[in-house]
């Protein structure tokens, strides 16, 4: 079976050392992302995720954030080709209200805003599709554990203080991503 897996297309993966990717999910969500992915060993990369949303969609609704989520992978053949395992961490500040969140995040922000931080850690598998020599397609999906500490404030536009701190302990998917790659050198 590991063979299988390892004779998988990668025959144009072997000099790739760095890639550049954007998360489509997250684009359909508003939330603009770039993710750089370098080679340090054999079958081992080290990336870097980051979302940044300055901007409110409009009075009403808050959907500001930043996000970082390193990650280590390994791959089990080659690099930037086939199947991988990773861990990753996250950590960023929000401001979102107004908006329904999945999952039960922050329950009630669609009635109020929550201003806060998480951190958090989980594993991932994923799978890349080489496209042609410098692009391919990557799927991803990952589980874990975070730590949200917010405020809670009475509506998206003021600033009403209606709770201090709400801290939330959070246990499920922590990353899903298709993302378009292009393999830099």
């Amino acid at each position: 079976m590991a063979i299988a897996l390892c004779l998988l297309p990668v025959s144009n993966a072997c000099a790739q050392r760095l890639a550049v990717k954007t998360n489509l999910f997250a684009d359909a969500l508003a939330s603009p992302n770039i993710e750089v992915e370098a080679l340090v060993a054999s079958r081992w990369t080290l990336g870097l995720a980051m979302h940044y949303q300055p901007f409110a969609p409009d009075d009403n609704r808050r959907w500001k954030h930043w996000l970082l989520q390193p990650e280590a992978r390994h791959w089990l053949c080659t690099p930037f080709a086939g199947h991988f395992w990773g861990v990753h961490l996250m950590g960023g500040r929000f401001n979102v209200g107004g908006v329904h969140l999945p999952l039960q995040l922050l329950k009630g922000a669609r009635e109020a805003r929550y201003e806060g931080w998480l951190l958090g850690a989980g594993i991932s598998y994923g799978y890349h599709w080489l496209l042609t020599s410098r692009w391919g397609i990557e799927a991803s999906l990952g589980v874990g554990a975070a730590f949200l500490r917010s405020d809670r404030y009475r509506c998206g536009r003021c600033g009403s203080k209606q709770r201090n701190v709400k801290n939330l302990g959070y246990y499920g998917p922590t990353k899903a991503a298709i993302s378009v790659v292009y393999m830099i050198k």
